[in-house]
């Protein structure tokens, strides 16, 4: 999956959430996340999240 960096979703509240952005801060991060972040979002299909 692609997200680009600026996206932005928003959820059905009308809330918005900088989901590029988070990604990759979570991409950035990943070698400080822990072992069940990591299987939630590889089961999420985040390809870099698998080990």
């Amino acid at each position: 999956m692609t997200v680009p960096r600026g996206h932005v979703e928003t959820l059905p509240d009308g809330t918005e959430v900088r989901l590029g952005v988070w990604i990759m801060n979570q991409k950035t991060r990943r070698a400080k996340l822990a072992p069940n972040r990591l299987a939630a979002l590889a089961d999420l299909g985040l390809d870099w999240a698998q080990g």
